[in-house]
């Protein structure tokens, strides 16, 4: 990876990576978020550790520069229901507080990321006295009522007491929209968050598709959960085949919403239609996403989207839902990740018109819609890198060196 050149001339650091999982073992937008920071802090000549879960049976995997060091052993994060499981965080915040707690001199700066939270009070207890700085990235902040939903009245409500502490007790924060940043603020948060201005790789990394292959495909790329709303896809693209007969779709990622998923293509009757081959290589997802005619994600819930971009970076036009909880659509630095016409469409809401309406207008936008939405993409890359994110952060980690 290039490192930014403002990043490269601060002093050499001893810098920690803190995340559960570790890309491409797993495969969200978390996981390439924190590889990118890391490999980002390395390639500006920092010493980088990537502290997470052990997720490998032989070698640790290989990254750019940053060291990967297990520092709890492998667990399974979600139930059957894909509801993160209590005990893993526990156990991961343990291996956190050990490993920071017995290497106090050895880092200079520490970024957690607050997902599970409680990431945040193991490392603030273990970092107490020492001289290491810390900074708690923040990848979403949730309303009170999305914690209830998710985990229960129970457990919930002590989620929403834990977020709030650990906004307050950091002693500083990341996140990447202003929507978290409003939130995080609301939490108590000390100081100002860093607002990354966004997560985008350099632009002659990702090669562009600008022709709309025959027939077009509609596809999807992620975990099937509940808040990705996944399953309105098939009667959207079900809407759209009236206007589009030739249109298919890819549906890739499992999860627990995968049989609603399949039931709905049935329903709909587009077993033939429809491709659900689960997860893939990220060579075949990177092909599949370039020559996809529409990249849709329906998803009611995303800290960023950088899905989204990644599809834009191959020319392949977006289509995204409205939701309170929805940063992939709102505005960045005065640049919006979708705008409308632009590279994609934002629909109104996941109904098999108006979703199905937004897939059929980004379709016939054709090699017009792909060459703009690959120039919108080349437009942000110039300011909206993740070495410029990494920038931002080492700034608020390392203010004096």
């Amino acid at each position: 990876m290039t490192a930014d050149p403002g990043v490269r001339a601060r002093p050499a650091a001893r810098l920690a990576v803190v995340f559960d999982c570790v890309f491409p073992l797993s495969t969200g937008g978390g996981e390439r978020q924190y590889r990118l920071f890391a490999e980002s802090f390395a390639g500006a000549g920092h010493q980088v550790d990537y502290l997470t879960r052990r997720q490998w049976a032989d070698r640790a995997p290989t990254m750019d520069g940053p060291t990967v060091i297990a520092i709890s052993g492998p667990t399974e994060l979600y139930d059957a229901v894909g509801t993160r499981r209590a005990l893993p965080a526990v156990a991961f915040a343990w291996g956190v507080f050990r490993h920071l707690a017995s290497h106090r001199s050895r880092y200079d700066a520490v970024l957690v990321s607050a997902m599970p939270v409680l990431n945040v009070f193991a490392a603030r207890f273990a970092l107490l006295g020492s001289r290491t700085r810390m900074c708690s990235d923040f990848l979403e902040v949730w309303r009170r009522e999305q914690w209830l939903e998710y985990s229960g009245p129970l457990v919930g409500r002590a989620a929403v007491v834990l977020q709030r502490l650990a906004a307050r007790i950091s002693p500083s924060a990341s996140c990447h929209s202003q929507l978290n940043a409003r939130r995080l603020i609301a939490e108590g948060l000390r100081r100002p968050p860093v607002i990354s201005p966004g997560l985008i790789h350099q632009a002659g990394e990702v090669a562009a598709n600008l022709q709309t292959g025959e027939p077009p495909v509609v596809v999807f790329a992620g975990r099937h959960i509940p808040d990705k709303q996944v399953e309105t896809i098939p009667a959207a693209v079900a809407w759209a085949r009236q206007q589009l007969p030739v249109l298919r779709a890819t549906i890739l990622g499992e999860g627990p919403s995968r049989e609603a998923v399949r039931a709905e293509v049935v329903r709909c009757g587009l077993a033939e239609v429809i491709e659900l081959p689960g997860f893939v290589s990220e060579a075949v997802f990177q092909a599949t996403v370039r020559e996809a005619a529409v990249f849709v994600n329906p998803s009611r819930r995303e800290g960023y989207g950088l899905v989204v971009v990644e599809a834009c970076a191959a020319g392949t036009p977006v289509v995204l839902v409205e939701a309170e909880d929805n940063a992939a659509v709102e505005l960045v630095e005065l640049v919006e990740l979708v705008e409308p016409g632009v590279n994609g469409f934002v629909a109104s809401s996941t109904a098999a018109a108006v979703l199905g309406s937004a897939i059929v207008a980004a379709v016939r936008g054709g090699s017009a819609l792909r060459a703009r939405t690959r120039e919108w993409f080349e437009v942000a890359a110039q300011q909206r890198t993740a070495e410029a994110a990494a920038r931002q952060i080492l700034e608020q980690l390392l203010p004096t060196r």
